[in-house]
């Protein structure tokens, strides 16, 4: 029978500590709250208080609740007043020596039965177990900010952690409401050691100029459906614990370089530059601890921005006939511009025109169209399966196969058939756009147009800029996308653009997770939902997106890193080997009905 824990410690009153005393107090449970003198205990009482009136002005506490949890916490300075406990969980700075100091005097204060917990996100428990005389009973309880409303708890064993503490660690997880994953202590856990290798992977990306801040930030706002950006929320977490994270896993988790910071964190850091906290980061803040963003004249221009005129754009030619092609098409007359689209084949032209009338007679069912306005839409298409058709476009897109070849000989077809000043987009989602643009007598004029499916619903779409490409181009791109009502975001031509670039590593590292038996694909995918919000775990995404497409993908982003920690996961290669696709065919991570 687990263990009933009716008195719990919590040393360590910040933002984590604090959150986590009200979980506990929430629940009915008596907290001990200690801090190392009495300006910190202030700050830690202000914290909860204003935490718990916070809920209550929005309805999710009432008051006589709110006075009910007070009253079940008692703050203290030192440790000697948590000798009652019968849990303690210690959140305070990730520092291991700091810990090991607390851990110590903890193991000579607390009772003999007592458990030791850890709320450290990416240190050794190991390491800080062995500074007790108890590493048996020490274990790691990781909690995510903020606490009372994150649902997931990390328990960390050791390779000697007894399995009654972890089994009374896991109920007392449930009794608070808590989803729990248990997994062994290695640097990072799962939320950690796959959040913090993206969010230095996406640092380097913009310390390479590659993308802009704000660009980098609404793909994947807009693209993944993640709730912030990944350098809004590094400024968040605050980017000196984001850099002595990375340097954690980094010495701890085997010296990949994924995890190595990159340059700019740790001259950030030395700059006093840690995000929302002191009101600078990679953004600036309107006052330290502000959430609002002001103006910077600091920061660079945005890749790709421009002062050149956008040139008019009226009739735009849309090649191809699959679903990305009707969409594009549906895009483009829902927002009042000619359409000439261009199939191959009566055949292919019929059905598209189908799936085209469709889409828009769905839109009527749903109240986002008029009939007026689908009439009016359907007669500003010409259907067409001749190339020359386009001679009076002002914008040509491209939604072919994702053959290189294929591509190449389109667009030497357009470069004759066009006018001079067209702009020629590629909807590639993985071929290099320059190779596409050299195969024309207009390199200036070709970049991407990489929209998101469905293209009609997803407002993201990348604007990938060559070497060749030129910022009038650029700006014609930007003025049609937002006569689209979609977000264009602006970035060099490397493999993966900007949220297949960063999407596809993190995926890979899930991989290479479970093909390491360090947790399961039910447990990494929950962690990365409930502890960082995402929409999908990994694992669920990969299936949808399909393994053999994922495999492809991370594999020119391999040829073009050459960095060993983006070589494909071999239980990947070994996956699409064997015909597990995803969900497409029935199996790939899980079996599918």
């Amino acid at each position: 029978m687990a263990r009933q824990f009716d008195t719990v410690g919590v040393v360590g009153l910040g933002t984590m500590g604090a959150g986590i005393v009200e979980v506990f107090a929430r629940n009915g449970i008596d907290v001990i709250a200690s801090e190392v003198n009495e300006a910190a205990l202030d700050r830690g009482r202000a914290t909860l208080t204003a935490s718990v009136d916070r809920a209550v002005a929005r309805g999710k506490l009432s008051a006589p609740d709110r006075d009910a949890l007070l009253a079940h916490v008692r703050f203290v300075v030192g440790l000697g007043g948590l000798a009652a406990c019968d849990l303690v969980v210690e959140a305070v700075p990730e520092h291991l020596d700091l810990k090991q100091r607390i851990f110590a005097e903890l193991d000579r204060v607390c009772h003999p039965d007592a458990i030791l917990a850890t709320n450290t996100s990416s240190l050794s428990v190991t390491e800080i177990s062995v500074a007790t005389h108890r590493p048996n009973q020490v274990v790691g309880m990781h909690f995510f900010n903020p606490a009372p409303v994150m649902k997931l708890v990390e328990v960390v064993k050791t390779v000697i952690t007894s399995a009654d503490v972890v089994a009374d660690i896991e109920a007392l997880c449930t009794r608070l409401g808590k989803v729990d994953v248990t997994i062994n202590d290695r640097a990072g856990f799962i939320a950690n050691g796959l959040l913090f290798g993206y969010l230095n992977h996406a640092a380097s990306r913009y310390e390479a100029g590659y993308v802009s801040r704000e660009d980098m930030d609404a793909a994947m706002r807009l693209g993944c459906g993640l709730p912030m950006g990944p350098l809004a929320l590094m400024d968040l977490i605050g980017l000196d614990t984001t850099y002595e994270i990375l340097d954690t896993m980094y010495r701890r988790g085997g010296r990949d370089r994924r995890h190595a910071p990159v340059a700019m964190l740790k001259q950030m850091v030395t700059a006093g530059l840690l995000g929302r906290k002191t009101g600078r980061g990679f953004y600036t803040y309107e006052k330290p601890g502000s959430p609002v963003v002001v103006d910077d004249e600091l920061t660079p221009a945005p890749a790709g921005a421009t002062a050149e005129a956008a040139r008019p754009v009226t009739k735009v030619g849309v090649i191809g006939s699959g679903i990305m092609a009707a969409g594009i098409i549906e895009i483009f007359v829902r927002s009042g511009y000619e359409v000439t689209s261009v199939s191959r084949g009566e055949e292919r032209s019929s059905r598209l025109r189908e799936a085209v009338a469709a889409s828009l007679t769905k839109a009527v069912v749903r109240d986002k169209l008029t009939e007026a306005d689908r009439d009016a839409a359907t007669d500003r298409i010409t259907w067409s399966t001749r190339l020359d058709h386009l001679a009076d476009v002002d914008l040509a897109v491209e939604a072919v196969v994702e053959e290189l070849t294929v591509k190449k000989a389109l667009f030497a077809s357009l470069d004759e058939i066009c006018k001079p000043g067209v702009l020629l987009a590629t909807t590639t989602s993985s071929l290099p756009v320059i190779e596409l643009a050299m195969a024309t007598g207009r390199p200036s004029d070709v970049l991407g147009l990489h929209f998101f499916n469905p293209a009609p619903v997803m407002a993201l779409v990348e604007v990938v800029r060559t070497i060749r490409t030129s910022p009038e181009a650029v700006a014609t791109a930007r003025s049609v996308l937002a006569a689209l009502g979609k977000t264009g975001v602006v970035c060099s031509d490397r493999a993966g653009f900007v949220v297949n670039n960063l999407l596809f590593p993190y995926l890979n590292d899930a991989v290479r997770m479970l093909e390491a038996s360090y947790s399961t694909a039910d447990d990494i995918d929950a962690a990365m939902k409930l502890g960082c919000g995402y929409p999908m775990g990994p694992f669920e995404l990969l299936d949808v997106i399909g393994l053999d497409v994922s495999l492809a993908i991370q594999r020119e982003l391999y040829l073009e890193l050459r960095e060993p920690g983006f070589a494909p996961a071999p239980l990947l290669e070994h996956l699409v080997t064997a015909g597990y696709l995803g969900r497409k065919v029935g199996r790939g991570f899980r079996r599918y009905a």
